[in-house]
């Protein structure tokens, strides 16, 4: 991502939700590795050219969501699922971020111009139709405080922003007022946590620095509370006389499981920004949809679960395993969306298809498993192990569908092939 002098890149905020809820206009879903290939889908900013109300300067749109940028707030338009599987959407939740003792107007412009444009043709009448509006990389804030910038850009399906603190301005009077959040702390990790509909919001720890002769130094800094719906920053000694950037960085949460115990273990992000989730559950009420298998067959199952790009909506979730115990450690998806799980299982009856090993090898087996793009069949699933105890933790796929498993094993007969490496 290009940038110009004055306005530092850096990868900061996920738009792309993790789980059912909202987030906030620079918010972002938990953490996780992400695939390379997750990093071709560019976020774009449309100037207001009459699609939207007079005081939005710039839109951005996805699936489940619509920002809006004025020239004091930042609004974001999430529609949570609805209950009623009939229904497509439920009610909006709008939450805002404005900037407390700001410029009521400061200059606003887009940078960076993409190639590509927005049409609206709406209704028959041409002359409110809306065509060629530009679209642009960047939206910049300049002098939102004294010798302080704001910038919006984005990257993938991410919403990113920096302060960018000029040579002897005060970034004390960058101060953060939230609308749409009840409660706001400060945890002790250093995190901002939020507590909005139900749902926590949690912002990291900031990233404060420097860019000193090409080299990026690091700063502390930590959030202050300034009341129950406004925060700023205490930043550390540093050199004023170069610029300063402030990096925070969003994250949101949500629950997934249900009675019993629950536990996600690995993660996987397609290219189309699906998360693709792992673990084990002892629940019987686990949340499944269009599932491979419905119901918990042992005391313990792995599970699988997809999630739309927005994390609003479950594409699947299925449990995994037998009658024993069984858990999912690792996940990777290919270029197809299939999904390739590895993990353990005690069970002499979990499910196999076109298996390597069709039998239990005894005493715990490490299990891989490829499920289609719908989550709906295994097209292939097999024990891997001996007669002692044996795990699989995690797993990676090539671009022509090899899996690759790594684990721990403690069988003197563990399937090796003529010529490894160690074969005893």
């Amino acid at each position: 991502m290009s940038t110009s002098a004055c306005v530092p890149s850096r990868s900061i905020l996920t738009l792309l939700t993790f789980a059912t809820g909202f987030a906030l206009p620079f918010a972002a879903f938990a953490e996780a590795r992400v695939s390379q290939s997750y990093g071709k889908l560019p976020l774009h900013f449309e100037a207001n050219q009459g699609q939207t109300h007079k005081d939005v300067r710039f839109l951005a749109r996805g699936a489940g969501y619509s920002l809006y940028l004025t020239a004091g707030e930042a609004v974001l338009v999430l529609t949570k699922p609805n209950p009623d599987a009939t229904q497509a959407r439920g009610t909006p939740v709008v939450v805002r971020m404005s900037l407390v003792g700001a410029a009521p107007k400061p200059p606003v412009s887009g940078l960076d111009e993409l190639p590509g444009k927005a049409n609206y043709l709406i209704g028959k009448d041409p002359a409110k139709w809306r065509t060629n509006v530009p679209t642009y990389a960047k939206v910049h804030y300049r002098a939102v405080y004294p010798g302080i910038d704001l910038v919006y850009y984005g990257n993938q399906r991410q919403l990113e922003y920096d302060f960018v603190v000029a040579p002897g301005a005060d970034p004390n009077r960058i101060v953060l007022g939230f609308q749409g959040a009840e409660r706001l702390e400060i945890n002790a990790e250093g995190e901002l946590v939020l507590h909005a509909g139900g749902e926590v919001i949690r912002q990291r720890v900031p990233v404060i620095y420097q860019e000193i002769n090409g080299v990026r130094t690091k700063i502390e800094g930590r959030y202050v509370l300034k009341d129950a719906h406004r925060v700023g920053f205490q930043v550390a000694a540093y050199d004023q006389s170069r610029p300063l950037v402030i990096d925070p960085t969003l994250v949101y949460a949500t629950y997934l499981g249900s009675s019993g115990w629950d536990y996600g273990s690995g993660i996987a992000v397609d290219a189309a920004g699906s998360a693709y989730v792992t673990g084990s559950t002892s629940s019987a009420d686990f949340p499944t949809a269009n599932a491979l298998q419905a119901a918990k067959a042992g005391f313990q199952n792995a599970f699988v679960t997809k999630l739309d790009p927005t994390g609003s909506a479950l594409v699947y979730s299925t449990y995994l395993g037998g009658s024993g115990g069984d858990g999912g450690t690792g996940i990777a998806v290919d270029a197809a969306g299939s999904a390739y799980v590895t993990g353990s299982t005690s069970s002499i009856d979990f499910p196999t298809v076109n298996p390597l090993q069709a039998a239990y090898g005894g005493d715990g087996d490490a299990f891989v498993s490829k499920l289609d793009a719908a989550g709906s069949a295994l097209l292939y699933s097999t024990h891997l192990g001996g007669s002692g105890a044996d795990a699989g933790y995690g797993i990676a796929v090539d671009t022509l569908g090899n899996a690759y498993v790594t684990g721990e094993t403690r069988s003197t007969d563990f399937p090796t092939t003529p010529g490894a490496i160690q074969t005893t």
